[in-house]
């Protein structure tokens, strides 16, 4: 199945790619409010310090914050609240039993609209690197530098 470009990006997790190790990435959807939608197509979010969690069997995104639609009245939404993502069931599995043998955790990488207008999410899940990988990256980055530099 060749893989679509999203249409629009709405926010990409960049500090995740230098706190984590990604090592497979999945694709959600979004079960979103009208009000949460609106705001996410005027590009208003942040994945900071989000991650997904199980909660009765069901994966939702938590402390991803989509500010108050401006124009919304007493239907608006709650910033912080979690957010349930949609995968099958077998997904879903797969990705508990991937989190529970080995200790990994869910992160969003990044939050697009498909070419259908769907609020899509990649989930990456992921290890966490410590301080001395933290370096060896940043020391092979520089590497790179130097020598596309001298080229």
């Amino acid at each position: 199945m060749p893989e679509k470009e999203p249409s629009k990006t709405v926010a990409r997790n960049r500090r995740a790619f230098h706190d984590y190790e990604v090592l497979e990435e999945v694709e959600a959807g979004l079960a979103l409010l009208g009000t949460e939608v609106k705001s996410l197509r005027q590009g208003q979010l942040t994945l900071g310090d989000a991650h997904a969690r199980f909660t009765r069997g069901e994966l939702y995104l938590v402390n991803a914050h989509i500010p108050e639609y401006k124009m919304g009245g007493y239907a608006n939404h709650e910033p912080n609240r979690p957010r349930k993502l949609l995968l099958h069931k077998r997904e879903l599995e797969k990705v508990s039993r991937r989190i529970e043998e080995k200790g990994l955790t869910v992160i969003p990488l990044a939050v697009y609209f498909n070419q259908r207008g769907y609020a899509k999410v990649r989930l990456g899940i992921c290890r966490g690197k410590k301080l001395h990988d933290k370096r060896e990256a940043i020391a092979k980055r520089e590497m790179a530098r130097s020598r596309e530099r001298s080229e």
